[in-house]
């Protein structure tokens, strides 16, 4: 096997010899791992990123450093406009993110299904297709084989022992079809890239960005779809700001429950990806603190705090706050101390 490298650095080592006079600068690892003063030095920010909580989280980051004056209204000067692009197999997308002033991210997260997940009880006891296999692989055997080691999805030995755990059991039940690619994309949740399509998004994000660093022309309002299965086709749209968004504007999520809610179902209801009654927010990990009085509902981490804080998850929520109490609530899928803010009504 030859020398392995970064995309990033495959990716600047090309430019630099396609168009020499550039200055590119490659960096290697995990976006969050880079802080908010990172970010706040560019001009604009092109986003290829290759998950929904990946661009959640840079969208949050980039809209938190836009600064709000005392009439409410954002900086123009601390505005820093994102490109975004995305493609899925012949289809694909590119849209412009003016934080603060058109939709972000965050606005349409409603229009992005929940990621396909399969019963645990057929991936443990029945399994009769190659995802099967390659979940149980990664979900049930990884846990018990190495139980103090997490799984990189990035790490070709890791991977390798996934599709050989996975293999093995497909051969058990007869099953075909698990592939070293197959396992990559139920692991990373990957969707097979189509070159054609690849290349027109690209074009389309590079397009948008000269538009907005030289102002020669009109910038994209705010969205636009290519659509390749069958033809040559795309349309443009204006994604619309969503009013009450948690990332970029300043409203307080009202939610609405039953007295018997204990503090573990609010929790689970913030989590789960279907439900519309509390407005969709896909949490991942949320911790809550009571605003006002400051007390500490529930945290996630460190390990004390969430053994101290547990016995609360079993509560009523009628007893721990007041009718229309709001409550901050902080989330691996927002950056740094950014919070969301929820209002509690019983009924």
């Amino acid at each position: 096997m030859g020398s392995l490298f970064a995309k990033a650095e495959v990716a600047a080592r090309f430019i630099r010899g396609r168009c020499p006079w550039m200055n590119v600068t490659h960096h290697h690892g995990n976006i969050k791992d880079k802080p908010s003063s990172f970010y706040s030095q560019f001009q604009c920010i092109i986003t290829g990123l290759d998950s929904v909580e990946a661009r959640r989280w840079l969208n949050a980051m980039i809209c938190a450093l836009v600064e709000i004056d005392a009439d409410g209204d954002p900086d123009p000067t601390t505005i820093i406009p994102i490109v975004d692009g995305g493609t899925e197999g012949f289809r694909g997308q590119a849209r412009l993110i003016l934080p603060r002033i058109t939709s972000c991210y965050e606005c349409s997260l409603d229009s992005f299904p929940p990621q396909r997940l399969f019963p645990m009880c057929t991936i443990a006891e029945t399994p009769r297709l190659p995802e099967h296999c390659i979940s149980y692989a990664f979900m049930l055997e990884w846990p018990k084989i190495f139980p103090d080691k997490k799984l990189d999805a990035d790490s070709p030995s890791d991977m390798k022992w996934v599709y050989d755990t996975a293999l093995a059991r497909a051969e058990k039940y007869n099953i075909r079809g698990v592939t070293y690619m197959l396992t990559m994309g139920v692991v990373k949740n990957i969707i097979p890239a189509v070159a054609s399509t690849n290349a027109i998004i690209a074009a389309a994000c590079v397009n948008e960005t000269v538009k907005l660093l030289t102002y020669c022309s009109q910038s994209l309002n705010t969205y636009m779809m290519y659509m390749g299965s069958t033809g040559v086709y795309s349309h443009t749209f204006v994604y619309e700001k969503k009013q009450d968004c948690p990332v970029c504007s300043n409203a307080v999520q009202k939610v609405t429950v039953k007295e018997k809610t204990t503090l573990n179902e609010l929790i689970q209801s913030l989590v789960n990806d279907n439900d519309s009654s509390n407005h969709n927010l896909r949490l991942k990990k949320p911790s809550i603190t009571a605003a006002e009085s400051g007390k500490t509902l529930y945290m996630q981490k460190p390990p004390a705090l969430e053994k101290m804080t547990r016995p609360n998850l079993d509560r009523l929520l009628v007893d721990l706050i007041a009718d229309g109490e709001e409550l901050t609530v902080t989330d691996p899928v927002f950056p740094g101390d950014l919070s969301l803010a929820l209002s509690i009504f019983f009924e």
